[in-house]
């Protein structure tokens, strides 16, 4: 008996030719064919991964302005004030009368009341009252005048100064002639020596609202085997784990991501009903493993800005940094007089909009960006060891301040950076005085926070847990480990009306 051969490999060792090293020698990471580790040279690995796009988490936007308070409903409903003095926009001119009763008889219009797709039933002008009218389209004063009498929808005027249409006194625009429109309001009232009162009285109302909370999930799962085989990339997490193991990064970004959720859910969340937000919903079925569910949604920040807040399209930053910028910011302004006029608010902005800001605010110091402007942006001395800062962190305009910060989740470019829609918010830094009925008190919240599902025996604020047979859970027979996240929770946007949602032109 003999070998046959001495095996896969010769029994000579056959030396290289040339000492030199080849690229076949080492292991290529690269070529999509398995890494070949049957090389005999170990590259120079780098264990720990480069973190290219920093902290990616976008978080961080509610816990600046808002708060979070428990709830124990499937809806939360609160109620915010009407305005103080009786005014209607828009109200129809009926007719116009030049003899010498002075009056004109306006009729309500009942489309333009308390709120779109409320009808005027009922207005709350007086006998005796002074009103004054002005042109819609203008705003030029028409007349003033005093009410003589009334009904459900309409109230004569008798007007001061002269008269209506084409007569002798000093008539109104055109577009009021026959059946224009015009904005009225009251603004006192006058009666006469030894007459009776002032006729019947305003019952105060109130605008309701309401939201439902939305509930998020996410989970991770991996099984036994690969809980316990290491790699060569160091793993470090946000929550001080480190090593050889990957499933460890892989369940803490599952956790970071989920924390964003749970914030860009309160920003973009909407009805599936937005006519009706009180209505059951739409089933939906989540596969064969539940039950066909209600899905009502929830009402998002974006949301209720766009529903009963302010929205600026086009802001002028971009086109014209100087004058025509300050000009729209002056706008807001004054449409912030017309609302809470809130004093101090918090701008987050896109980074475009925010240079736009910054470009404004130092047009006004060295006359625009002429080659004459002044490298100097506050009250320093310039000199040549100083680091000139081009950015502005507050601002004051008029009677209010304004403190400018960058808003991430606008800039990154897996969120709200892959489109245009959104410039900035502009959030009012106020409080309003609540009821608590957990506390049974009274406390102050901001307009905007966040309220969660939780009682005695259940709190759904951030729930996690693991399941299964590994690591450390022995809930079932499966070999893996499920690690789970929940959350029930709805954002409340309180007075809307003061927040500013700037949009794309």
């Amino acid at each position: 008996m003999s070998f046959v051969n001495g095996g896969s490999f010769p029994a000579s060792i056959v030396p290289a030719q040339k000492r030199m090293t080849l690229r076949e020698n080492y292991l290529d990471f690269s070529n999509g064919s398995g890494n070949d580790f049957a090389q005999q040279y170990l590259p120079e690995l780098y264990e720990a991964e480069v973190e290219r796009y920093g902290n990616r988490t976008i978080g961080g936007f509610l816990r600046m302005v808002g708060a979070e308070m428990p709830m124990t409903s499937d809806q939360v409903i609160w109620s915010e004030q009407n305005r103080l003095h009786v005014a209607y926009k828009e109200s129809t001119v009926a007719n116009e009368n030049n003899q010498a009763t002075y009056n004109a008889t306006l009729t309500i219009n009942l489309a333009n009341t308390k709120s779109p797709g409320v009808a005027l039933s009922k207005h709350a002008i007086r006998k005796g009252q002074t009103v004054l009218m002005s042109d819609v389209a203008t705003g030029l004063v028409v007349r003033k005048g005093v009410v003589q009498g009334i009904s459900d929808t309409t109230c004569n005027i008798a007007v001061y100064g002269g008269t209506f249409g084409g007569g002798t006194g000093v008539g109104v625009p055109a577009s009021l002639e026959g059946s224009g429109n015009c904005n009225i309001f009251v603004y006192g009232s006058d009666f006469g020596k030894g007459s009776e009162g002032m006729e019947g009285s305003i019952e105060p109302s109130f605008t309701q609202f309401s939201n439902s909370p939305m509930i998020l999930k996410d989970n991770f799962k991996i099984n036994g085997s690969d809980t316990a085989q290491i790699g060569w990339v160091e793993v470090s997490t946000e929550e001080g784990q480190s090593g050889y193991l990957w499933y460890l990064k892989s369940e803490s970004e599952t956790r970071l991501r989920f924390d964003d959720y749970l914030e860009m859910s309160m920003v973009e969340a909407e009805f599936m009903k937005p006519s009706d937000p009180t209505a059951s919903g739409i089933k939906y079925d989540f596969g064969p493993a539940s039950t066909t569910q209600n899905i009502k949604g929830s009402e998002g920040l974006f949301a209720a800005i766009e529903a009963r807040g302010n929205v600026y399209s086009g802001f002028a930053g971009a086109a014209a940094p100087g004058s025509g910028a300050l000009g729209d910011f002056d706008e807001i302004l004054k449409n912030l007089d017309k609302q809470g006029a809130i004093e101090e608010n918090m701008l987050f902005l896109s980074r475009s909009t925010a240079l736009d800001f910054d470009d404004m605010i130092a047009a006004q110091a060295g006359g625009g960006f002429a080659s004459t402007q002044a490298a100097g942006y506050g009250l320093f001395d310039n000199d040549g060891d100083m680091a000139l800062n081009f950015g502005f962190s507050g601002f004051r305009r008029g009677s209010y301040d304004f403190y400018k910060t960058d808003w991430k989740y606008l800039n990154d470019a897996s969120t709200r950076g892959m489109d245009k829609e959104i410039d900035g918010v502009l959030v009012p830094a106020g409080t309003t005085t609540v009821y608590d009925q957990m506390l049974g008190s009274n406390i102050r919240r901001p307009f905007l926070h966040v309220r969660y599902r939780a009682s005695e025996t259940e709190d759904r604020r951030y729930k996690s847990w693991i399941t299964g047979s590994v690591g450390g859970a022995y809930t079932d027979t499966l070999d893996a480990m499920t690690v789970s996240f929940l959350s029930e929770r709805c954002l409340v946007t309180q007075a809307a009306n003061n927040f500013v949602l700037f949009k794309g032109a």
